[in-house]
């Protein structure tokens, strides 16, 4: 379903965290390898499951944590009532080890993300801010935004999440989406139609 994962690795502590997580990547494996880096979370912008169906693979080979909001913990636990719903095959629960919340501060090595909740697309829809980039999910997209019409999906509050807590960061940060191209947020207050 063309969904973009992201591999981030701390360059002095060689710790990685994985930004979203479809079904097992080799190319994933390979660059950890290469590295020599120990992954240390996976994170989870949303719980839709072209997301998050190689959350379980990883866990296991890697002994990571995955880790996503709260409020999107229903989508999760009820994965195969929606993958069904939308004509995919079955598929088992993914599960995850803690949550994550508005604000909060993790860290991989010496590099800082910050947690944004910017729920629309789902309830618990978040952004992970890294120096000057947001790996934004299926919030904001190039000059386009996410669909709203999944379980819990909601247009006022995704404009709204843009808005105020996307749109107020500083206009050269890239946004880097969960399908398509990555974009900045000065581009997309200017070239958004959406909004």
């Amino acid at each position: 379903m063309g969904v973009n994962n992201y591999l981030l690795i701390d360059e002095v502590s060689k710790e990685a965290v994985l930004i979203d997580c479809t079904e097992k990547n080799p190319k994933i494996d390979q660059v950890l390898e290469e590295y020599g880096a120990k992954l240390k979370y996976v994170l989870l912008t949303h719980g839709h499951f072209d997301h998050v169906l190689g959350v379980n693979d990883f866990r296991e080979k890697y002994k990571c944590e995955i880790l996503i909001h709260y409020d999107d913990e229903i989508i999760l636990q009820n994965i195969d009532q929606f993958m069904s719903g939308l004509g995919f095959r079955k598929t088992d629960v993914q599960n995850v080890d803690g949550y994550i919340k508005d604000n909060q501060a993790l860290k991989f090595g010496d590099t800082k993300i910050k947690v944004i909740h910017i729920p629309g697309h789902s309830p618990g829809s978040v952004g992970f801010l890294v120096e000057d980039k947001i790996f934004a999910g299926d919030t904001i997209f190039y000059e386009c935004v996410g669909r709203t019409d999944l379980f819990g999906g909601n247009f006022n509050e995704l404009k709204k999440s843009i808005e105020e807590r996307i749109f107020t960061l500083d206009d050269n940060i890239t946004i880097y989406p969960g399908h398509g191209d990555s974009t900045t947020v000065g581009h997309e207050k200017i070239n958004n139609k959406f909004l």
